[in-house]
């Protein structure tokens, strides 16, 4: 009998070796492609950019989408391990070596099984998650869920153990903002400040302005953050500075705070720039909003992962602030993610990251079980399941 759990290993530490970020994907794509042409399943890219989808039993009256996000991060592993990324700077850290190798695997398992299949599935592979333009954005727009009733995915989960799975319904995650601040002012000798206009000083009291807002205009119970992770100003310590740059991100609940958020973020650059007499010029960089499950799904799927793991491994989710680009495949069609518990381990994004591989076991059957469960069509206007 064939082992789909180890051969998902062998490709994920394939991939795992090979990182690769944002849309240049060549190696990944090139492995994606091997492994569909030889188990047969046709795959187009015509959607987005260095995306792949590929079809199982086309023509079926019921199409079931998995998906698997395939970049990596700019950062230089420090696990040590025997399969560690042989490019320095970029690495798999947050599991989407794991995401692509398993869908491979359930793809292979899936293509075994066609001939009983009474659904069609798709299998989408989406670049540059963590991209300032998200892949999976590019692809929806180019109609890749036109064709598509219901869609599922996963995300490692380095909280809970292998063999565990979390689940909660509605919204799951955070709407994720990218915003850049520029201010522009007037540089001149520091001995004569007078005669300039000093950007840092027009950053500095913008930032203390938007900490302001966080604290005094938004809701106590309001799930919101407001991070300034970068700030660049000045060239040496006698020039005043007339030019300097904040990088921003916002993390809400709601697309209405969201919205509030941004409009007095650019209000309060502005009105600081102009009060110091210089200027402000504020750019939205990337804006995602928050991966939606869809009630129905979420009861189905938690059946099916119920019937993998039991119920005792599986758990009820609390909705966190992180940023998934599958919200773009929810927004459009029945959409529902679970997390897989993949060790306890450091946290994903880190240079140690080492998921559990067993987790391999857990995720095909749940994505198997899924598709069986649910060959035959959702209703999804079902209020109990």
């Amino acid at each position: 009998m064939f082992d789909y759990a180890a051969y998902a290993v062998a490709l994920r530490r394939e991939l795992h070796q090979y990182p690769e970020i944002g849309f240049d994907l060549p190696r990944t794509l090139s492995l994606v492609r091997r492994e569909l042409e030889v188990m047969g399943i046709p795959y187009t890219e015509e959607y987005g950019r260095s995306g792949i989808v590929a079809t199982i039993n086309e023509g079926k009256p019921f199409t079931i989408g998995i998906r698997a996000d395939m970049d990596a991060l700019p950062l230089t592993e420090a696990t040590g391990l025997p399969y560690a990324s042989k490019i320095d700077g970029q690495m798999h850290a947050c599991g989407h070596d794991i995401h692509t190798a398993q869908l491979l695997a359930v793809g292979r398992k899936l293509n075994d099984m066609r001939d009983s299949l009474r659904c069609c599935v798709k299998l989408i592979f989406t670049p540059a998650e963590e991209y300032i333009t998200p892949g999976a954005k590019l692809m929806v727009e180019d109609g890749l869920m036109d064709s598509v009733d219901c869609a599922i995915a996963c995300h490692v989960d380095a909280l809970k153990p292998a063999g565990h799975i979390t689940l909660l319904s509605g919204g799951i995650n955070a709407n994720s903002m990218g915003i850049v601040t520029e201010f522009f002012g007037k540089s001149c000798h520091a001995h004569s400040q007078e005669k300039g206009v000093d950007a840092i000083r027009m950053a500095v009291q913008a930032y203390m302005g938007m900490e302001l807002m966080l604290a005094r205009e938004i809701p106590a119970r309001a799930a919101a953050v407001l991070n300034v992770g970068s700030f660049h100003g000045g060239e040496t310590n006698n020039i005043v500075c007339d030019y300097a740059k904040m990088f921003l991100t916002t993390r809400t609940h709601s697309d209405e705070l969201t919205a509030f958020m941004e409009r007095r973020i650019r209000e309060i650059c502005e009105g600081t720039a102009k009060m110091c007499g210089g200027e402000a010029k504020v750019t939205v960089t990337k804006l995602l909003p928050y991966v939606i499950n869809h009630p129905v799904m979420a009861a189905k799927l938690r059946r099916s992962a119920a019937a993998v793991v039991g119920e005792t491994h599986l758990h009820e989710g609390v909705r966190g602030m992180g940023g998934e680009d599958f919200a773009f495949l929810s927004r459009v069609k029945p959409c529902a993610m679970f997390y897989l518990g993949a060790g306890i381990t450091t946290p994903v994004h880190s240079t140690t990251f080492c998921p559990d591989e067993r987790a391999f076991e857990t995720g095909i059957a749940t994505f198997i079980r899924f598709v069986l469960d649910n060959q035959d069509g959702i209703d999804f206007e079902e209020e109990s399941v």
